[in-house]
């Protein structure tokens, strides 16, 4: 598809639903980072280099990604939920420090695309797996700190009972926006997203991020390099 008719699916829609980690903005490297900060604090020697972080994207959720690294590791000493959900907390922390130092802006076309989506009366929605405290760090340091007051529904993984590549963020976006999945387009960077989004039944525009270039879009409707001009 054409940038011309990525336009033209852009503009038909009643809203825009966005992913947000590599999708809005390239943030899974400082995630990444900010999980290796957090094995040190806890005295691992655990270290996720970026090929070893793209393998682990597959599975959704940061607390769920660190489950999974540990079931992998033979002789591994034991990690109780506890441990797992304070690992989580640290590395958490330490990504919102990360972005509020200002370096993660959004990624090219997302301004100007919330902007004209706004000034023609489209509605705006999130559907992520990351938290609502991830959400609100990011667009706070993008956007300003009434950003949320733009999106009629944000949806968190920890909203729902199964995360992407399960529909339930997307399904959950349409009962608050009370819109059928085809008045909405779905922005997504990686497969999981677009996966999730289809089985909502929602048309799914992809924008090629860091860590997801080579994943099988074949199921979208569109694949960009970003969203420049479709403001």
């Amino acid at each position: 598809m054409e940038p011309t008719d990525a336009s033209e699916l852009i503009r038909r829609a009643a809203a825009l639903i966005f992913d947000v980690d590599g999708t809005l903005a390239e943030t899974e490297e400082l995630h990444r980072q900010a999980f290796n900060h957090a094995f040190v604090r806890h005295g691992l020697d655990w270290h996720w280099d970026r090929a070893v972080y793209k393998d682990l994207l597959r599975v959704t959720g940061g607390k769920e990604r660190i489950r999974a690294y540990h079931g992998r590791r033979e002789n591994a000493s034991p990690l109780s939920d506890a441990d797992i959900a304070e690992l989580h907390r640290v590395k958490t922390a330490h990504y919102a420090g990360l972005i509020e130092t200002g370096c993660c802006p959004l990624r090219p076309g997302v301004t100007d695309l919330l902007t004209a989506a706004k000034a023609r009366g489209q509605r705006l929605a999130i559907a992520t797996t990351t938290s609502h405290g991830n959400i609100d760090a990011l667009l706070s340091q993008a956007l300003g700190k009434r950003w949320a007051a733009d999106f009629d529904a944000i949806v968190a993984g920890d909203d729902v009972r199964d995360k992407k590549p399960a529909p339930d963020v997307y399904l959950e976006v349409l009962a608050r926006l009370k819109l059928e999945a085809s008045d909405c387009v779905a922005i997504e960077d990686s497969a999981n997203g677009m996966i999730a989004a289809s089985r909502a039944n929602i048309p799914v525009l992809i924008t090629r991020s860091m860590f997801f270039r080579d994943d099988d879009f074949s199921a979208a409707r569109v694949v960009l390099d970003d969203l420049s001009g479709l403001g």
